[in-house]
C-alpha cells in the first residue's frame, strides 16, 4: 500500500528565487492573455516611473544653481526652463508624475497578484480533498484553516512586493550608482555601493534572525486557533463536564506563547530598523562630507552638494523599502512553509492512468481474500471473501474492533487493501475512477453531519441539480416532509453547526433523503441507527427498508434488531468471519450471534419495561393528583 509522504523541505526558505520560479506560472498565467498585458505594461510603467524619478533631484539641483546664480546646463534644458521658480514647478511635477506612474504600475499589476492568490489557495483546496480519510484523521481542522489562511496572504506579499518593489529597487541602485560614478569619479560610486552592501548585508542577517521567532510565533497562533475551535466544536461537551475553565486555560496557555514570541518580533523589528538607519546614515554622512570639501575646493557647485544629498535620500526610500521587502518575503516564505507542504503531500489513493468509469449493470458487490491494517503491527481484516448480489441486502456485524466499518471505507475506496480485491459487477474498485465509484454508492452513516446551511442544501447536496420537485418527493420517502412544512422556515430552515439544531433523529432522516436524491444503485448503512433510541430507530428502520429495496444494500451494523430480514448475515470476529448465514439460521448455530442477539435482546426488554414503568408513575401521579381547589 502507498502511503503519503512529505518532502523534508518543501519551501526551500534559503532559496526565495526558486520559490519565485515555482511561482511565475501563477503571475504569468498561460491561459490569460489579458494578465499577461497588465504584466507587460506593469513593467513599462515601472521602468519609465524610475528614468522620471531620476530627474527628480536634477531639477532640485539646477533650481538651486539658479537661485545661487551659477546654473551652468547649456543645451540641457530649453531657455524658457532656465529660470528658478520654472525649474521648481518642473521638479514638483516630476515627482507627481512618478508617484502617479507608481500608483498606475500597482493598479495594473492588482488583478495579476490577486490571480495567483486565487489559483493557489484554488489549488491547496482541491488537493486536500484528493488527501486520504487517513490524513485528515490525523490532522486538526483549525490547524489546516490556519496554513491557507496565513499561505494566502503570504503568496501576495511576495508575489506583489517581488516584481512591485525588488525589481524597481534595484533598477534605481544601478542607475544611481551609473550617474555618480559618470559625474562624481569612482569614490562616490565606492563609497555608496559598499553602503548598499552594509546596508542589505546587515538586513538579511538581521531578517533571518528574526525568522526563527516569527516561525515560533506562528506556531503558537496555530496551535491556539486550533483548541479554540476544537474546543467550541465540542461545545456540548464541554458544558456537560464543566470544564470552561480548563480549556480557557489551555487557550490561554498557546496565547501566552503566542504573546512572547510577538513581543519579541516587535523588539527585534526595532533593533532591526536602528541598525539599517546607522548604517545608511553613515555611509550619507561620508557622501555628503565628500561633497562639502569639493564645493569648498570649488569642484562641486551649492547644487552639486544638494544633488548627492537628494539621491542619497531618495535612493533610502527603496532601500528602506528592499529591507521590509526582504522581511516579508522571507516571512511570506515562512508563512506559506506549511502550506508547501501540503501541496507537496502525496496522495494515498490515486486513479490508475487507465482508470475507466464504473459501468454498472446489476451492482453485484464481491470481497475476495481481502487483507487491510491500518497499521502493519495491527492487521484489521485477515482475507475475508463475501459476495453481495445485485439487489439483495447483507449485513456485517461484529463485536466492537472487528473491522466492520473498515469494510465500508475500503468499498469507497478511502483506502486501498494491502491483499486480495473488490469488485463491483467484476470491476475492481482499483481500476475506475474514484468519482464514478463514489457516484454509485450513496451512505447513510451512523454520525450524520450536515453543512451549517439550510434543510433543502443539505438534502440537495445528494444531487446538486435537483429540482424543488425531487427535493419534496425524497423527503416524503425519508418520511420527514411533514416536520420540516411545519417549520416557520420549511426548507429554508438553517440547521447549524454540524446540523445541531437538529435531532438525532431528524438529521438522519435528512441524511436518508440526501441519500434517496442521489438515487445510487449501492447503498451502504453504516450503523445507521445505533445511536437512536428504540422508537426512533424503529421510525428510521421503516424508511431505510424502503430506500434499500431493489438496491444492492450492504449493512453494517451494531443492532442486531436492524438486520434480521438481510439476506445474508456476515459475523466478523478479529478480523475474520466468524459466522455467516439468515437470522433464522445464525440463532439455530447457537454461536457468536445468537449470544449477541440474547444480550441485546435483553437489554431492549429491559429498556421496554423500564419504560413501561415510567409511563405507569407518571399516569399514577396524574390519576392521584388532587382536584383544583
Amino acid at each position: 500500500m502507498t502511503t503519503e509522504k512529505t518532502r523534508t523541505v518543501a519551501a526551500d526558505t534559503s532559496n526565495p528565487l526558486g520559490t519565485l520560479a515555482n511561482l511565475w506560472p501563477y503571475m504569468w498565467p498561460s491561459d490569460r492573455f489579458d494578465l499577461k498585458m497588465r504584466v507587460v505594461w506593469a513593467s513599462i510603467f515601472l521602468l519609465i516611473s524610475k528614468f522620471v524619478l531620476i530627474l527628480v533631484p536634477y531639477f532640485f539641483k539646477w533650481a538651486t544653481d539658479a537661485l545661487n546664480g551659477k546654473l551652468d546646463v547649456p543645451g540641457l534644458l530649453p531657455s524658457f526652463m532656465l529660470g528658478a521658480v520654472v525649474l521648481v514647478i518642473f521638479y514638483n511635477v516630476t515627482r507627481i508624475a512618478q508617484v502617479g506612474l507608481n500608483q498606475l504600475r500597482d493598479a495594473l499589476f492588482a488583478s495579476v497578484g490577486q490571480h495567483a492568490v486565487r489559483q493557489l489557495a484554488y489549488k491547496t483546496f482541491v488537493h486536500m480533498h484528493r488527501l486520504s480519510l487517513r490524513f485528515h484523521l490525523e490532522r486538526k481542522t483549525g490547524g489546516l484553516s490556519r496554513i491557507i489562511e496565513r499561505g494566502t496572504k503570504g503568496i501576495e506579499t511576495i508575489v506583489r512586493f517581488t516584481i512591485l518593489n525588488s525589481v524597481p529597487t534595484l533598477i534605481e541602485f544601478v542607475l544611481t550608482a551609473a550617474i555618480f560614478w559618470w559625474t562624481y569619479g569612482f569614490s562616490y560610486l565606492a563609497v555608496t555601493a559598499f553602503t548598499v552592501w552594509a546596508y542589505i548585508w546587515f538586513t538579511i542577517r538581521a531578517s533571518d534572525w528574526r525568522i526563527t521567532i516569527r516561525r515560533s510565533m506562528n506556531e503558537s497562533d496555530t496551535d491556539a486557533n486550533t483548541k479554540a475551535i476544537d474546543s467550541l466544536l465540542n461545545f456540548e461537551t464541554v458544558k456537560y463536564f464543566g470544564n470552561e475553565e480548563m480549556e480557557a486555560k489551555r487557550f490561554d496557555a498557546s496565547m501566552a506563547r503566542y504573546e512572547k514570541s510577538a513581543t519579541q518580533v516587535w523588539t527585534s523589528l526595532g533593533w532591526l530598523n536602528f541598525g539599517q538607519g546607522v548604517i545608511f546614515g553613515v555611509g550619507t554622512a561620508i557622501v555628503m562630507v565628500m561633497s562639502a570639501l569639493a564645493v569648498q575646493r570649488g569642484d562641486q557647485t551649492i547644487g552639486d552638494f544638494v544633488f548627492v544629498n537628494a539621491m542619497l535620500m531618495q535612493l533610502s526610500i527603496p532601500l528602506n523599502f528592499i529591507g521590509f521587502v526582504y522581511r516579508e518575503i522571507r516571512q511570506g516564505l515562512t508563512d506559506i512553509e506549511d502550506m508547501f507542504n501540503l501541496l507537496e503531500v502525496e496522495a494515498e489513493v490515486l486513479d490508475r492512468p487507465d482508470a475507466k468509469p464504473l459501468a454498472i449493470a446489476q451492482g453485484a458487490i464481491e470481497f475476495k481474500d481481502v487483507h487491510f491494517h491500518y497499521d502493519p503491527d495491527r492487521p484489521i481484516l485477515k482475507g475475508i471473501s463475501f459476495t453481495v448480489p445485485a439487489g439483495k441486502t447483507v449485513a456485517v456485524v461484529g463485536p466492537s474492533g472487528a473491522g466492520k466499518s473498515t469494510i465500508s471505507r475500503l468499498l469507497y475506496r478511502f483506502y486501498d487493501v494491502q491483499q486480495g480485491s473488490i469488485t463491483i459487477d467484476g470491476q475492481d474498485v482499483r481500476d475506475v475512477t474514484q468519482k464514478s465509484l463514489r457516484a454509485a454508492i450513496g451512505m447513510v452513516p451512523q454520525d450524520t453531519v450536515l453543512f451549517n446551511d439550510t434543510i433543502a442544501y443539505n438534502i440537495r447536496y445528494g444531487r446538486p441539480d435537483a429540482s424543488n420537485a425531487d427535493i419534496e418527493q425524497a423527503t416524503d420517502v425519508a418520511q420527514i416532509r411533514s416536520f420540516i412544512e411545519a417549520l416557520p422556515a420549511g426548507f429554508n430552515t438553517m440547521v447549524g453547526e454540524r446540523g445541531l439544531k437538529l435531532s438525532g433523529g431528524e438529521k438522519q432522516r435528512v441524511a436518508i433523503a440526501r441519500t434517496v436524491l442521489k438515487a445510487p444503485p449501492i447503498l451502504i448503512l453504516d450503523e445507521a441507527t445505533s445511536a437512536l433510541d428504540t422508537t426512533t430507530e424503529q421510525e428510521i428502520q421503516a424508511a431505510l427498508d424502503v430506500v434499500s429495496k431493489n438496491r444492492t444494500t450492504l449493512v453494517i451494523a451494531h443492532r442486531l434488531s436492524t438486520v434480521v430480514n438481510a439476506d445474508e448475515i456476515i459475523v466478523l470476529k478479529g478480523g475474520e468471519i466468524a459466522e455467516r448465514g439468515s437470522h433464522a439460521a445464525l440463532l439455530d448455530q447457537n454461536g457468536l450471534y445468537a449470544s449477541m442477539w440474547n444480550r441485546q435482546w435483553e437489554a431492549i426488554q429491559a429498556e421496554e419495561h423500564l419504560r413501561q414503568v415510567r409511563e405507569s408513575d407518571e399516569l399514577g401521579v396524574i390519576v392521584r393528583r388532587p382536584p383544583a381547589s
